[in-house]
């Protein structure tokens, strides 16, 4: 028979379909798988409008046949089937899919009810008419036999590749099609053989088909003790033989598929598992249908621990992406923000855009809203989480709480509204922690701002002088021991009108009386030479010195002004770079402590008090970076101090 050529721009266009639209040769066992499990659908949809009563959905299947002595990998399925006229119009022009008209069609047609819920059970997977053409990727030669429903006659499509195809008629006992490929032969870089293998198919379909709605099977080898062996004798292994059985390889029914209320606990958690690798249950379950714009399901975890490539560069997040029960993406980052990318799980969409290939996502309206809608269902469950179960949410808090606290911090502060009432912080009266609206609730109304301290320990902030004023006030503080957390609050300013406040800034005049302020202003102008001269004495290590009310114990503390806070400077000096950050810091000095009045008495010396009272100085402002978590800036100079003061 005469070869005919493809009704396309045949080798240069089937070159592109098979070299560059697909990125891995596995996918073309679910193109395939696909197109059989199409083939059902049709002759299903079509059995319900015409009243056929014959055909059972529950006799539909799809086989598998590996041949490794003949190199053959055979797919049939017992579906529609094709006429020698459907072969030349759906094999014979590449790009053209029977599946996309078969659905085009369907949408012309007037929906009654019976038609309507015809069309819910038919959702036809194929739509450009490529996806048999990766058949060739892994294929020297490939021969389609088929013979369609309600027909007697068969016929085979036979071709190399681009250089054309025949058809000719043929040999089938029933409707249905059988695919046969001829797999090539091993090159460098390419082992074909491997899909020869049942470890390797298996693995495929659990991967890209497992919820096609019907049966895979595939005949698989397996082995049993011989009937007729004798008994081992102790501690050994019976005699084993081979014998070969029919398996189902799918699950078809997908478990965020089945009624809610048929699917346990312990079912969620063993499915999470065993398809994401981990050997924790998850301690969040989120499952969501949503109909409307953009349809979808999506079945979401959330780990109960950190994995161990979390904060690698490796890592890396995204949800599964199906459409109809068909694996498109193992990882779509477009339907999480980052600060969100702990979260597991997968959707299943009929309405997003698919590339060509079926492999990735074109940018689209179906796509955007999905993610929105994902987002306020994580961030909605996550409050309750919090409301219902606080304990878990704490130790997921511990997990996670950072990468949401980068959240805030991403994008000066735009997600706020999603991620502020999600944090916790150590309450300095609570002892323990909270959220932040669960501090303002405590709010007098005389305070105006959220007050935090921030330092490496719980047990170190406890300790700062600075937090003393604060204190006296009865006011909460909120202790920030996570490198970001002044970063955070420090760009996102305020949360619902309450401005955060730290007790190391300078300006803390809320925290005093209209009676302190001008206590504090006629001690400033009586102390003003000593102060000035403690300020030339610290040089450029300090941009100011003050008397300070938020002093109660303590004889003196540091202070901050500008942008950039103690804790800032510390944690950006560690970074790796040549950048040596300095907060500009204000000694600040309690003018009603004992030191202060002996300060007041060596000054009042004279020329003679000045060199004591530097020394004086000096130590006071290095034991307030000793506080302060801060390094010393000349310890050979701190030992002559101490030494002077002792030997004097």
């Amino acid at each position: 028979m005469a070869k005919k050529q493809f009704k396309a721009e045949s080798k240069k266009l089937l070159d592109l379909m098979i070299n560059s639209i697909y990125t891995h040769k596995e996918i073309f066992m679910r193109e395939l798988i696909s197109n059989a499990s199409d083939a059902l659908d049709k002759l299903y949809y079509q059995s319900l409008q015409s009243g056929d009563t014959g055909i059972k959905r529950s006799d539909f299947v799809i086989e598998i046949a590996a041949d490794k002595d003949a190199r053959t990998l055979t797919i049939r399925d017992n579906g529609i089937g094709m006429t020698a006229a459907d072969m030349e119009s759906n094999l014979g022009t590449i790009a053209r899919s029977g599946s996309l008209a078969f659905k085009e069609e369907q949408q012309k047609e007037a929906m009654d009810d019976e038609a309507a819920k015809a069309k819910k059970a038919t959702d036809i997977i194929g739509q450009f008419g490529v996806g048999f053409y990766s058949a060739f990727m892994v294929a020297d030669e490939v021969t389609v036999t088929s013979r369609a429903y309600g027909s007697e006659e068969a016929n085979v499509w036979e071709s190399k590749g681009a250089d054309g195809y025949t058809v000719s008629p043929a040999e089938m006992a029933s409707n249905g099609t059988e695919i046969v490929l001829h797999l090539k032969e091993n090159v460098e870089g390419e082992d074909y053989d491997k899909y020869l293998e049942e470890y390797t198919i298996r693995s495929l379909i659990k991967k890209y088909s497992d919820y096609i709605r019907y049966p895979i099977q595939m005949m698989v080898t397996k082995s049993r003790p011989k009937a007729d062996a004798p008994e081992p004798e102790e501690d050994k292994a019976p005699e084993m033989e081979s014998y070969q059985e029919l398996e189902t390889l799918n699950t078809m029914e997908p478990i965020w598929k089945r009624q809610k209320s048929k699917v346990k606990d312990e079912d969620y958690n063993e499915y999470y598992k065993s398809k994401f690798g981990d050997y924790m249950d998850p301690c969040k379950v989120i499952r969501t249908s949503v109909e409307g714009v953009s349809s979808y399901t999506a079945l979401l975890f959330i780990p109960s621990h950190v994995p161990f490539d979390y904060y690698t560069k490796d890592y890396e997040k995204g949800l599964q992406l199906y459409s109809s029960g068909v694996m498109i993406m193992d990882k779509c980052k477009e339907l999480l923000p980052d600060y969100f990318n702990f979260v597991k799980g997968l959707v299943d969409s009929q309405d997003l855009s698919l590339n060509i290939s079926r492999e990735t996502l074109q940018q689209d309206r179906q796509l955007r809203n999905i993610a929105r809608n994902l987002e306020k269902k994580i961030k909605s469950e996550l409050v309750k989480f919090m409301k219902d179960d606080r304990e878990g949410y704490e130790k997921f808090f511990e997990n996670f709480g950072r990468q949401m606290k980068y959240g805030l911090y991403d994008d000066f502060g735009m997600h706020k509204d999603v991620l502020a009432d999600l944090m916790l912080f150590y309450s300095s009266t609570e002892k323990k922690l909270i959220s932040l609206d669960e501090y303002l609730a405590k709010m007098g109304e005389e305070q105006k701002c959220i007050y935090y301290a921030a330092g490496e320990t719980v047990e170190k902030i406890d300790m700062l002088p600075q937090t003393e004023a604060a204190r006296a006030k009865g006011y909460e503080i909120l202790y920030m021991t996570d490198e970001i957390d002044e970063f955070v609050v420090k760009m996102i300013r305020d949360y619902k009108d309450k401005e955060f406040k730290s007790v190391s800034d300078e300006d803390m005049s809320e925290a005093q009386t209209d009676e302190e302020k001008e206590a504090m202003k006629k001690a400033e102008d009586e102390n003003k030479d000593l102060l000035a001269f403690i300020r030339e004495t610290l040089g450029t290590g300090i941009s100011d010195v003050t008397l300070s009310a938020r002093l109660k114990d303590s004889p003196c503390c540091l202070s901050s002004k500008g942008g950039i806070s103690l804790e800032m400077e510390k944690t950006l000096n560690k970074m790796p770079t040549e950048e040596n950050v300095r907060a500009e810091k204000v000694l600040e000095m309690n003018p009603d402590h004992p030191v202060m009045k002996k300060l007041q008495e060596t000054f009042a010396r004279g020329e003679d008090g000045k060199e004591l009272t530097a020394v004086y100085a000096r130590l006071l402002y290095d034991q307030a970076l000793l506080i302060s978590g801060l390094s010393i800036e000349d310890p050979a100079r701190l030992g002559d101090d101490i030494c002077s003061v002792i030997t004097r």
